[in-house]
């Protein structure tokens, strides 16, 4: 196998990492909130209801910015129905995902939720724009941010939050651009109400940072289009145009799927060139940043038929993927994506949290436990935070049906502000372990901390119920760095984490 090379200066970057990009997402959607994070029955539950060993986990997930409460959710939800008195909440139809939602939790137990996780935890809440619009959601603004001394800031106060929940990121409405969205709309529909409600919320806090709807995924027909129409409406008014995508293997074509990053850094950097076309058009100095706000490795294709299936009930089981190794490898290689394009994409949420295609499955009464996408997450977290370094890499390739031409090493190096650098590293070979060289330039660097790989001989090898720690990170060894090089060998379907120091 032909080595796979790189080189690494601290004169070349990428961009800064902004914590934001490990965010993740809580939709009122199957078992994510309830017997997910929310179970007061639970041996180990809070006072709030809150299972406490899921707390636990995704402290160590390292999640920051939490997105709420939908996805397409969202689109039918009244923020009332979620405050005040438990007892006193109504139950609603959820039209997004057939099924009857309680309101046992809500605004206030989410915020306390974050509380509970720790600084980290920042809210990003999404506001109704299907069903709803300018006015319900500077209700909702009111509600939330405001000290005290109106009806509602009063009333929030009168339920028992006597402080403002101080949310300064709000996405406008969530996939507008979807027919599946209950009160989808066209660009021009969607671009003008979006206009309004930033121009409202600003009037309330300036300050605010605002999220309009990009596109459900490239594949969309109105891809591009929709994005331009929409930001011609509100450049000057948001900070960030939203993108959504998810992956998983269709027709049995694992070497496509392996190469899903082709297309997510594709779909980055298609939306990068529009929004700028559009600044330009404009003659703004502003740049419009990127919220990946929905990413993963989803069965959608298995999701229709569960949903349809449905008859209002309770908090189903619902899209609760078993991840494997490979799905955790293409996992990893997102993260990869994300992360060399720091300079624009400065939040992302991964979707979601717990039981509902996530990295923690819980059981009512039972344990909690990792997926295998868990590790992935909880390393980049943890040692991705600092300078992106621009990584070249010049690789094997290999054949794919969807993206044509592939590199077998998918790759990004992040320097720590003390000096340390972590290279994230994926071999997408089925087969066979891929050598990789790097050329250290500039760098104080003299020893290996760790090389940590996630792989398996069995690639559908996986964490459940019954062995939730079959599959883990181990130590490789043979790893070294000499004399500005960094010489290692990467397992067949791999996932890497090399630490220098």
């Amino acid at each position: 196998m032909r080595t796979a090379r790189f080189t690494l200066d601290p004169a070349f970057t990428v961009g800064e990492v902004n914590p934001r990009l490990f965010g993740s997402f809580v939709e009122h959607l199957g078992r994510c909130v309830y017997t997910g994070v929310f179970e007061p029955d639970h041996p180990t539950a809070d006072a709030e209801g809150l299972r406490t060993d899921v707390l636990d986990l995704v402290r160590e997930l390292g999640v920051t910015a939490i997105r709420y409460p939908g996805g397409n959710f969202v689109s039918g939800y009244k923020w009332e129905d979620s405050v005040g008195p438990v007892e006193d909440r109504p139950r609603r139809l959820d039209l997004a995902w057939r099924s009857t939602e309680t309101n046992r939790f809500g605004l206030s137990e989410y915020i306390a939720f974050l509380k509970k996780i720790g600084p980290q935890a920042e809210p990003m809440m999404a506001v109704n724009l299907g069903t709803r619009g300018v006015a319900e959601a500077l209700e909702l603004q009111e509600y939330a941010n405001h000290p005290s001394g109106t009806a509602l800031s009063d009333l929030r106060v009168e339920h028992g939050d006597k402080d403002p929940f101080g949310i300064r990121m709000w996405c406008l409405g969530n996939e507008m651009d979807g027919p599946w969205q209950t009160g989808h709309k066209t660009a021009e529909e969607y671009g003008r109400i979006a206009a309004e409600t930033a121009r409202a919320m600003r009037q309330i806090d300036p300050g605010v940072e605002l999220v309009a709807c990009g596109s459900s995924g490239q594949s969309m027909e109105t891809f591009a289009e929709w994005e331009a129409t929409v930001l011609k409406e509100t450049y000057d008014l948001v900070d960030y145009i939203s993108l959504h995508a998810y992956y998983e293997p269709l027709d049995g074509d694992v070497d496509s799927f392996l190469a899903s990053a082709v297309d997510m850094e594709s779909f980055i950097e298609n939306v990068v060139a529009t929004c700028d076309h559009i600044g330009a058009r404009l003659k703004s100095k502003k740049k419009i940043d990127l919220s990946f706000d929905e990413w993963n490795v989803w069965y959608l294709s298995r999701t229709e038929a569960q949903v349809s299936a449905l008859d209002w009930p309770e908090a189903p089981r619902l899209l609760e993927d078993n991840y494997n190794v490979t799905d955790a490898v293409v996992f990893g290689s997102l993260l990869i994506a994300l992360l060399r394009h720091a300079d624009r994409v400065t939040v992302a949420c991964l979707a979601q949290l717990v039981n509902v295609i996530a990295p923690i499955m819980t059981e009512p009464g039972g344990p909690a436990w990792r997926q295998t996408t868990f590790f992935p997450f909880a390393q980049a977290s943890k040692y991705g935070r600092g300078e992106v370094l621009d990584v070249r890499v010049d690789s094997p390739t290999y054949e794919t049906r969807k993206y044509g031409e592939a590199d077998l090493l998918h790759a990004t190096a992040v320097r720590a502000e003390d000096g340390t650098v972590t290279v994230f590293a994926v071999n997408r070979s089925r087969t066979g372990s891929l050598p990789l060289d790097v050329v250290l330039n500039g760098f104080d660097l003299t020893s290996v901390v760790e090389h940590s790989a996630l792989a398996d001989a069995d690639p559908d090898a996986r964490n459940t119920l019954a062995e939730p720690e079959r599959v883990v990170p181990h130590t490789v060894d043979g790893t070294a760095l000499a004399d500005g090089r960094l010489s290692a060998v990467l397992e067949p379907l791999s996932w890497n984490v090399i630490r220098l120091a």
